[in-house]
């Protein structure tokens, strides 16, 4: 079976939308979940988080950073194309209840899926803030989108080129002190922040996690993006340790409480196959440079 690609967007430098014509995917998946795709059948199995989804449509929605060859070889393909594999919808599905207020934060790539979250927690009755941020204004991307659906919205940018000039946990921090500084001067009894739930680099996710020490009735969630193969549970890939105790990102999570996730192991982990990830694209380049390369090996 071939999946057949039907929207394809630049919607930040080098970052992609693409649609996919997939029925069944369509129909069973949900915010928090994720993707497995090849491009043929030698290709290397690309993780993608699912950035939108419609039943109605038979599509599923991703956004590609064009880092490595594999990403690079899936981004240069056209609407009308095919892939050979798509995998899912898998991992565990967001935690999404009524809680009070919610505070959605996505860096970089990472506000694609945190969108679909805004709505499922929306619909479950929940004041969305809604935070996202990158290093400048020419790789932000969906803000209308995002903003349209939250009920609060801010933007951040690390050269200040959009927004708030510094990072998505600064903007964070200030809310989070204003409420606390309301309950401290008791112009407002109970808490509405009730989680964060941040989604983007995992030095962000660390940074925002140490944060939250300062708020210990708040909820923090995380989305590990950890080295992943099978996305089933076999291959062990995505290991990471949580609370102490060995964990499978593909199938524990991707989601887990943040003060219990053990960060440097997974930035260590991240490391393992950084040359040869580094010396694949550089050679992908020079063979496109060269007016060889294509969408298959």
């Amino acid at each position: 079976m071939s999946y057949k690609i039907v929207e394809k967007e630049e919607v930040a430098t080098d970052t992609f939308k693409m649609v996919f014509e997939a029925p069944d995917i369509a129909a069973a998946a949900k915010a928090g979940q994720f993707l497995i795709v090849r491009i043929d059948e030698r290709g290397e199995r690309i993780p993608l988080t699912i950035a939108d989804f419609s039943s109605d449509e038979n599509t599923v929605t991703t956004v590609i950073q064009a880092l490595g060859k594999s990403t690079k070889k899936l981004t240069k393909m056209n609407v009308g194309g095919s892939i050979s594999d798509i995998a899912g919808p898998l991992g565990t599905p967001a935690d999404v209840k009524q809680l009070g207020t919610v505070v959605l934060v996505g860096g970089g790539v990472g506000i694609a899926p945190i969108y679909p979250q805004i709505s499922a927690y929306k619909n479950a009755g929940n004041r969305v803030v809604s935070i996202i941020g990158a290093r400048n204004k020419d790789l932000l991307f969906w803000e209308e989108r995002v903003k349209d659906a939250s009920d609060e919205y801010f933007v951040a940018t690390d050269d200040g080129s959009k927004g708030h000039h510094g990072f998505v946990t600064e903007v964070l921090k200030n809310i989070l002190d204003e409420e606390k500084e309301k309950i401290e001067n008791k112009t407002l009894e109970n808490p509405k922040i009730k989680r964060v739930v941040v989604i983007g680099p995992p030095i962000l996710m660390k940074v925002a996690t140490q944060m939250m020490n300062e708020y210990p009735d708040v909820e923090i969630i995380v989305s590990m993006n950890t080295m992943m193969v099978d996305g089933t549970g076999m291959c062990g890939g995505c290991r990471l340790i949580v609370d102490g105790k060995v964990k499978f990102s593909c199938v524990d999570g991707p989601e887990f409480d943040g003060r219990l996730v053990d960060f440097n192991t997974v930035m260590n982990r991240l490391t393992i196959y950084k040359r040869e990830e580094i010396e694949r694209a550089e050679k992908y380049k020079k063979e496109c440079e060269g007016g060889v390369c294509s969408t298959l090996d």
